[in-house]
C-alpha cells in the first residue's frame, strides 16, 4: 500500500509538472498566435501600402512620359518656328546686301561722274 501511495504521490507530482509544461506551452502558443497575428496585419497593411505606392509611381511615370512628349513636341515647333524665321531672315540679309552693293555702285559711278 505504501509503494502503492509513493507511486500515485510520484505519479501526481508528474501529473503537476506537465501541467504546468502544458500550460507554459499554451502560454507560449497563444503569444507565438497573437505575434503570428500581429505580423500579418503588419504584412496585409505593407502589402496595401506596396500596392498603392506601385500605382502612384506608374501614374507618375505615366504622367512624366506624357508631360515630356508634350514638352518635346513643343519645342520641336519652337525649333521648326525658329529655323523658318532663321530662313527668313537669311533671304532678307542676302537681298539687304544685294541692294547694298547696288548702292555701292552706284555710288561710285555717281562720285565717278561728278569726278569726271
Amino acid at each position: 500500500l505504501d509503494e502503492m501511495l509513493n507511486e500515485a504521490k510520484h505519479s501526481e507530482e508528474k501529473a503537476k509538472k506537465a501541467m504546468v509544461d502544458a500550460a507554459r506551452l499554451a502560454d507560449e502558443l497563444r503569444a507565438e498566435h497573437e505575434h503570428y497575428s500581429s505580423v500579418h496585419k503588419q504584412y496585409k497593411s505593407l502589402e496595401v501600402s506596396y500596392k498603392e505606392l506601385n500605382l502612384r509611381y506608374e501614374e507618375s511615370t505615366a504622367n512624366a512620359a506624357k508631360t515630356s512628349k508634350q514638352a518635346l513636341a513643343k519645342l520641336e515647333g519652337r525649333v521648326k518656328e525658329l529655323e523658318a524665321a532663321l530662313g527668313d531672315e537669311t533671304n532678307r540679309y542676302a537681298d539687304c546686301m544685294k541692294n547694298f552693293r547696288k548702292c555701292e555702285r552706284r555710288i561710285k559711278e555717281l562720285t565717278f561722274q561728278s569726278e569726271e
